[in-house]
């Protein structure tokens, strides 16, 4: 017989991991918003560069930077008054931006094989973020640049004058620049345009006291970007990295069932501790709840149980869960995170409803193929060609020798099949060397999509091998995604 309590809590986890925030699909919302300790540099203005892998949360900040109510909630939360004064424009971003002030990737694939100068091109649209009259009233794209590369001094005076003008209203105007694997399917080029936006960007913060830019970039982009500029030594002193430690994700799993908008989220409240309400429907955890492994781990079984079976044998549940879904860097996507908490919930009610507890330690074993799905296509949004060079593998066991990657790699036309892939305009950029597989494994071994052990030999995280078929002596078992 079901327990009541325990399925409101399982109902709990289903509504509320179901419309858990995805900043790609929707707008950050006031109620559910969670800023992990670890992020707060990533919304400073004066931090230039936030790297990010995909589904860390570049395009969720950027989004909630152009809201200012939750720039004021940020503000109060990582005690940074400044970010309550900032005024924001995008300056690059997919879809989505009112009169934007950056060309489209249909207007930039022409530019860029005009050749025009990238420093000039992300000048231009700084001009054009700060309604510079002479900028403004020019019709293309390729005029603004022109003007810019012939007007050296009206350029920096218009900065000048923007930056005056910034500071008597007691404001910071920050650009943000987000999305930018989908500039350019070329590399080479890609890398080009990211050398210039980084080159202005910096110029930016050591020449103007209120005018900065903020750049959501994914780390092998901003290490492969070229940086031959004066001065570019000091880029690397004004980045920060966007990570999720273990008490980070459980932080946003507690997080968002304390703020759903059911009676048992009151109930998941009262059980945990003094939660702070702040308005508006929004409640803090205590720090806890937030920070703290010992009593993270002691929520985490009530919900799901000490172990992965009936004993220690199959290992914890609480270090079991991130464990299997990091990639091979370590990393775990928030996004993936909450998706195989939901599934292991549905499965539960599913296949285990009378179970003691809202998840099922079966279920939660279960939902990594799911969850595998899932981060799989985040890797196809992003940097399809690695999905692709990871499916080609399929068949094989892992680990395997470098030179049996390479083979299959060969056999399956690896290289021509990424120049198809990137024939499509809603593909981001491909890799670095697409004619060498040496190169593209050794790509793939720094995104983390890929793993070298002691020997060797190449190996996959679960968290990919899962959704291919791909196995692995010992491993966890690939079952198909319902």
């Amino acid at each position: 017989m079901n327990d009541p309590a325990v399925q409101a809590t399982r109902t709990l986890l289903i509504d509320a991991l179901s419309s858990a925030p995805d900043a790609d699909t929707s707008t950050p919302d006031l109620r559910t918003m969670f800023t992990p300790s670890s992020h707060r540099l990533a919304l400073d203005p004066d931090v230039t560069v936030v790297r990010g892998a995909r589904g860390t949360g570049k395009t969720y900040w950027a989004k909630a930077l152009t809201d200012p109510e939750l720039r004021e909630v940020a503000s109060a939360s990582y005690m940074m008054p400044r970010l309550g004064r900032i005024e924001v424009v995008t300056g690059f971003a997919q879809g989505g931006v009112d009169d934007p002030v950056f060309p489209g990737k249909r207007a930039l694939a022409s530019l860029v094989a005009q050749g025009v100068d990238a420093k000039d091109l992300w000048s231009a649209v700084v001009l054009m973020a700060l309604k510079v009259p002479e900028v403004h009233a020019l019709e293309t794209w390729s005029e603004r640049i022109e003007w810019v590369a012939r007007n050296g001094e009206k350029y920096e005076a218009a900065l000048r004058r923007a930056d005056r003008e910034t500071r008597e209203r007691g404001k910071t105007l920050v650009l943000l620049f987000d999305t930018l694997d989908h500039l350019h399917n070329d590399r080479g080029q890609l890398d080009r345009l990211l050398s210039g936006l980084f080159e202005v960007a910096l110029e930016l913060r050591l020449t103007t006291g209120s005018l900065r830019a903020k750049i959501f970039v994914r780390p092998d982009l901003y290490e492969s970007a070229p940086k031959a500029f004066a001065d570019a030594s000091k880029l690397g002193a004004n980045a920060t990295d966007l990570s999720w430690s273990r008490e980070n994700l459980y932080g946003l799993l507690f997080h968002q069932l304390g703020n759903h908008t059911s009676n048992q989220a009151a109930a998941f409240r009262k059980a945990t501790g003094a939660w702070q309400p702040e308005g508006e429907g929004r409640y803090i955890a205590p720090v806890a709840v937030i920070a703290d492994q010992k009593r993270q781990e002691e929520v985490f079984v009530t919900l799901a149980g000490p172990y992965m079976g009936t004993d220690r044998r199959k290992g914890h549940t609480y270090t079991w869960v991130p464990n299997h879904l990091q990639d091979g860097l370590g990393r775990v996507s928030p996004r993936t995170w909450l998706h195989a908490l939901l599934r292991s919930a549905q499965l539960t009610d599913e296949r285990y409803a009378g179970h003691s507890l809202p998840l099922h330690y079966d279920a939660i074993r279960e939902s990594l193929s799911s969850a595998s799905k899932n981060r799989v296509e985040e890797l196809m949004d992003d940097i399809g060609w690695a999905a692709l060079a990871v499916e080609l593998l399929e068949g094989n066991q892992v680990p395997m020798e470098p030179s049996a990657v390479r083979f299959a790699w060969e056999s399956n036309r690896l290289s021509a099949r990424i120049t198809e892939l990137l024939e499509d305009v809603k593909q981001g950029s491909g890799p670095r060397n697409v004619e060498s597989p040496a190169e593209i494994l050794q790509e793939l071994l720094g995104l983390g999509v890929m793993t070298e052990r002691t020997n060797k030999a190449i190996d996959l995280p679960d968290i990919y091998r899962l959704n291919f078929d791909i196995r692995r002596k010992g491993g966890v078992a690939r079952k198909p995604v319902i």
